[in-house]
């Protein structure tokens, strides 16, 4: 009799036996055996890297957030290693960028979770983008224009996934994790400042050597440790009383971090000294002056009273008993504040470095002068430099020394209204949520309003948004964003126990 139904053969058996579970882990087993076997006949240190690598993948893959916190040592220690393809460097940052990005997004389509929440920067970074974009209409090399472009998509894109993914407890890894990369790079720099470890040409005063971490020169180390020190310093001065509470109570981490944050704003400030950076110093003093501004009057009246207290200081002579040096270091530049024709001035030892910046200022405005509204492309300032260079100035250096000067000749007034627009916007969003929370989330906020305040000034004097740096902003306003979003479910960073961090919209 038909039942109208048949006897499954083994083929249609086999293939159900193998669904599901049971396919994921055959598959997991036979690649396991083609990374065995190509191990097998890799030499001994491409093996060791292959099998690093595949671990670090599956973690990224099981915790995507925890590659966030190997990219924060990354940025300053990252350079020490890189591997060159086709003439492009690709260091352990832009790497490990995209295999956080990439991990991220498989855990999340293999989970069927892909509901972003687009934070209130990504239409600002997005116009910056097409700004960009747009100069590649003129852009000499597609090549140079394409890296410049990468890195303002890794920050668009680390600012989206952080937004998004981070909690709490994370952020506040995230925040530690800096602090201590920031107190390595100022412990670096010191051996250097004190044992004299250096080139000759940063011996400072015949007895120290200008700290320059790993950054190769003091200035983007000073200016990497310039948005370090806010996030110290905002952190302080909202948690500071937690410092001297009993470690056995609640939120331990909490208080962790503030010992952390103590310490390490005691090593990067002497750290920043070493740099003898004058664009590093004023930075940081412009954030300070910032968030004391932003904090409370009282915080405010202190800014006020030390400021007066400097004048007077100056004003009666007192500058005679600062080091000769230090001195110098600061009025030096005086001279060339109205603007000079770097053409007639004579160059010797003591203004070279100064000379040299204002001729790649001068070069930059000659760019912009000749294409101002598509610029000579993005990433094209090196490329373009030598038909506007100044006599006995032919080196390039890489960019203009002032990043304002440096998108107005790369992207013309198209790309600089299109920074401006972010930047504003970056700087709307902290002052928000500095209005809005309180604990460590007001602390956040407290820090990312003084390190736009570090890079709007220290900008002025040279481009930080080199060798990852840029990728701090993406670190601070993403967790920002993503605390101030939680509001009161934000329990962990509140300021009291079980109070909210930010108050709800």
């Amino acid at each position: 009799m038909n039942t109208g139904t048949r006897a499954t053969t083994w083929p249609e058996q086999a293939a159900r036996s193998l669904s599901g579970e049971r396919l994921t882990a055959l598959a997991g087993a036979l690649g396991l055996l083609l990374l065995g076997a190509a191990i097998a006949w890799l030499p001994l240190q491409l093996a060791v890297a292959a099998v690093a690598g595949g671990i670090g993948l599956l973690t990224l893959l099981v915790h995507p957030l925890w590659g966030l916190y190997a990219l924060v040592f990354a940025i300053p220690f990252g350079v020490l290693r890189g591997v060159s393809l086709g003439g492009l460097t690709i260091g352990a940052v832009e790497a490990l960028t995209a295999a956080i990005i990439a991990c991220w997004l498989a855990r999340q389509i293999a989970r069927r979770e892909i509901r972003l929440h687009w934070p209130p920067l990504t239409i600002p970074l997005l116009i910056l983008l097409g700004a960009m974009a747009f100069s590649l209409t003129i852009a000499a090399s597609l090549t140079q224009s394409l890296i410049e472009l990468a890195k303002w998509v890794e920050v668009l894109a680390l600012y989206v996934l952080i937004a998004n993914g981070i909690r709490p407890k994370a952020a506040l890894g995230l925040v530690l994790c800096l602090l201590l990369a920031g107190s390595a790079e100022a412990l670096l720099g010191l051996y250097q400042f004190v044992f004299r470890v250096g080139p000759e040409g940063f011996l400072l005063m015949g007895r120290f050597m200008r700290a320059y971490g790993t950054f190769q020169q003091p200035n983007p180390y000073a200016g990497y440790l310039g948005l370090q020190l806010p996030l110290a310093c905002g952190l302080l001065a909202v948690e500071g009383r937690g410092l001297w509470e009993g470690w056995r109570q609640r939120h331990g981490l909490r208080r962790l971090v503030s010992w952390v944050a103590l310490g390490s704003l005691a090593l990067m400030a002497l750290a920043l000294a070493a740099s003898w950076s004058r664009g590093g110093w004023l930075g940081f003093a412009v954030a300070v002056a910032a968030m004391a501004v932003a904090l409370s009057r009282r915080t405010l009246a202190a800014a006020a009273a030390v400021a007066a207290a400097l004048v007077i200081f100056a004003a009666m002579g007192g500058l005679a008993l600062l080091p000769p040096a230090l001195v110098q270091r600061v009025t030096d530049t005086l001279p060339y504040a109205a603007g000079l024709d770097i053409r007639a001035v004579e160059v010797d030892d003591a203004n070279w470095a100064l000379v040299e910046r204002m001729a790649h200022w001068q070069a930059a405005w000659e760019m912009f002068a000749a294409h101002p509204w598509r610029g000579v492309g993005i990433g094209n300032y090196a490329v373009a430099y030598p038909a506007y260079a100044l006599p006995r100035w032919q080196d390039p250096l890489g960019h203009a020394h002032n990043y304002y000067l440096n998108i107005l000749a790369e992207t013309g007034l198209v790309g600089l209204a299109a920074f401006a627009i972010f930047w504003l916007a970056a700087l709307a969003q902290a002052i928000r949520a500095l209005r809005r929370c309180r604990g460590y989330a007001r602390g956040l906020a407290l820090a990312a309003l003084g390190m736009l305040a570090h890079l709007t000034v220290h900008n002025a004097f040279d481009n930080l948004f080199v060798q990852g740096m840029y990728l701090q902003l993406a670190f601070v306003l993403g967790a920002l964003h993503a605390l101030t979003r939680l509001g009161p479910q934000s329990t962990a960073l509140s300021a009291a126990p079980g109070g909210p961090a930010c108050a709800s919209d």
